[in-house]
């Protein structure tokens, strides 16, 4: 039995990746941003165990864990979780690029660092769920694409650092996928939303754990997902 931290596990992508991981019978541990996100996470999956940290303030997030019980060892950490505000560059205040960066980047770099033992020990594999905005920046993306960007050289760095150690690093780059997130997206855009014209979120965790389960002789460095129609 294999165990997993997943970020992000409360809808859309990292959902489906966590009931697939609970279905066959692996250990999961998830991350929420307070108590009462931690509570509604077990509701819907039982068996797992919760942790709580706020991402938007990555650095209590050593504080917080050292407060709590820690798996011994995990098998991969799925960074899902992130937030997006579009607007241009020339009028997206300090506190947008701060949350956005924060939840985006900083807090994955920090909860990779706090990780890095158990992963060492499990020769475990981290997942990056990027964007395809990690990789082209549009108009009135700014700021998130900045984040992802730099998700795209946290993985890069970490995968070279770690290599040696065992640790695979994956990122994935999905285009758009019909999650919660999306929806926002269309608001923000003031579009009228069609989940069925987008990735269903199933495909982009088929991704991912092809990429986990991949056997060892080999590493999945980078994944690009296009919607099919």
């Amino acid at each position: 039995m294999a165990t997993h931290l997943i970020t992000g596990a409360g809808s859309g992508i990292g959902a489906i990746v966590a009931e697939r991981l609970a279905e066959r019978g692996d250990e999961l541990w998830l991350l929420a941003r307070s108590a009462k996100r931690a509570a509604e996470l077990r509701e819907r999956f039982p068996a797992a165990h919760t942790l709580v940290g706020d991402l938007a303030d990555p650095g209590k997030l050593s504080w917080a864990f050292g407060h709590q019980s820690l798996p011994v060892e995990l098998d991969s950490l799925v960074h899902v979780a992130g937030v997006v505000e579009l607007g241009p560059v020339g009028e997206t205040p300090v506190k947008v690029w701060q949350e956005t960066l924060a939840v985006n980047v900083v807090a994955p770099a920090e909860l990779t660092r706090l990780l890095l033992p158990q992963l060492r020990l499990a020769r475990g594999h981290v997942v990056f769920v990027n964007s395809g905005a990690g990789l082209t920046a549009h108009a009135e993306w700014g700021s998130y694409a900045a984040s992802k960007f730099g998700v795209r050289a946290l993985a890069d760095a970490l995968r070279a650092e770690e290599h040696a150690a065992g640790v695979r690093v994956t990122s994935v780059y999905p285009g758009r996928t019909a999650t919660p997130m999306q929806r926002k997206v269309h608001q923000q855009e003031g579009v009228a939303y069609d989940p069925e014209r987008w990735i269903a979120p199933e495909s982009v965790a088929t991704a991912i754990l092809t990429a986990i389960d991949l056997p060892r002789d080999a590493e999945i460095t980078e994944i690009t997902v296009r919607p099919g129609r």
